[in-house]
């Protein structure tokens, strides 16, 4: 398969432009993550998201050309929700309470619906999927709040990178393990930034 064969495969067929056109591809999304939570990727397929989603499978392909084509659209709206509520962060005056929500936002997007986000997690470590779904500007925003509550730090740009990954790796972990406690694990991830930055701090 060349490229653009794959491409137009992961790739909506058309973007809606009309709300009820809107309504039938969010209810469509939603039916695919409901069916990756309840029967995971053996059971995920056009035809159960359609049932799912109450549409014909000729309306299902109208705007998605089969499931990899559905799972970027949901990789990239649970993006677009956690960039929403990460935006939060920049809001905040304290650099300190900036960086405590987008730690807890982070934690939110993994825990609140487990099962769902680690399967998304395996499917964006596909080549092809992760091509389709870059995240460069929801990783500049993060750093940049990051950056902000460490203007002193002798290294920032090496901070911030440790730090991205210090929630990142810490967070998606959990989520593999099962984790379910949202509060103690934003407890924990608070505890391994802010102590990783009091040691760092300076040299």
């Amino acid at each position: 398969m060349n490229e653009r064969s794959s491409q137009k495969r992961l790739r909506p067929r058309k973007t809606p432009t009309q709300s009820r056109s809107e309504e039938t591809v969010a209810s469509i999304v939603e039916a695919a993550a409901q069916i990756l939570e309840t029967e995971g990727f053996d059971g995920f397929n056009t035809n159960a998201v359609a049932a799912r989603a109450g549409v014909s499978i000729g309306s299902l392909y109208q705007y998605f050309p089969g499931k990899d084509a559905l799972t970027v659209a949901l990789i990239r709206r649970e993006t677009q929700r956690f960039h929403e509520d990460a935006a939060v962060a920049l809001t905040l005056r304290s650099a300190k309470a900036a960086l405590e929500y987008l730690i807890g936002a982070a934690v939110r997007q993994q825990l609140q619906r487990p099962r769902l986000a680690r399967l998304l997690d395996i499917e964006e470590g596909r080549p092809a999927v992760r091509g389709e779904v870059a995240k460069p500007e929801l990783e500049r925003m993060a750093t940049d709040i990051i950056r902000r509550a460490i203007p002193r730090h002798a290294y920032p740009e090496v901070a911030a990178a440790d730090l991205f990954a210090m929630v990142k790796g810490m967070v998606d972990a959990a989520g593999e393990r099962g984790e379910t406690d949202i509060e103690y694990l934003e407890y924990r991830v608070r505890a391994a930034v802010f102590g990783y930055l009091s040691k760092t701090r300076a040299r």
